[in-house]
């Protein structure tokens, strides 16, 4: 039996795909550029930030975090062409509200030791950050020094704000 949200999601999709003229895009983002952003549900990245289907990818993951983004970078950049990283977080970010230990011990009274044990695959880091403007340019200090994003790659660093709606550059 669907449940509601999958009803919505049958019905919000029959009304799109009657009018979707889209299809023939190309696979690689026609304006050569990634944003990683967070999954706040706040957020909608293609009004906010200006992105037309097919001109980016977009990357969302809790914070914004390049680290968590870094395999879907590479495939970006190495396999279908970007050339520009806008790497976004936002003001009122769950990730400035907790630390490792409270969120393991989260998982841990709500799911148990056996799936505390399992955190283990990410080595137990939730990538939380006390600092907003601080963790941007930690960042993008990241992917910068990382091997796998070549120099060529131009990277920037900007906070939504999710009280306003406007944009503003970090680094």
């Amino acid at each position: 039996m669907a449940t509601p949200i999958q009803d919505n999601l049958v019905t919000k999709n029959k009304e799109y795909a009657s009018s979707f003229t889209d299809g023939h895009l190309a696979l690689p983002p026609a304006k050569k550029y990634a944003v990683v952003t967070c999954m706040d549900a706040r957020i909608d990245p293609a009004l906010a930030y200006g992105i037309n289907l097919g001109d980016a990818h977009v990357i969302r993951n809790a914070g914004a975090s390049a680290k968590d983004a870094l395999r879907s970078l590479v495939i970006s950049e190495q396999l279908l062409g970007t050339e520009e990283i806008l790497l976004i977080k936002h003001t009122g970010c769950g990730m400035l509200t907790f630390k490792n230990e409270d969120a393991a011990g989260i998982v841990r009274k709500n799911l148990g030791e056996e799936a505390a044990a399992e955190l283990g695959a990410f080595k137990g880091d939730f990538l939380p950050f006390p600092n907003l403007e601080g963790a941007v340019v930690e960042d993008v200090e990241f992917l910068k020094g990382s091997k796998l994003i070549p120099e060529k790659i131009k990277i920037s660093g900007w906070v939504y704000e999710v009280e306003t709606g406007k944009v503003r550059s970090v680094v």
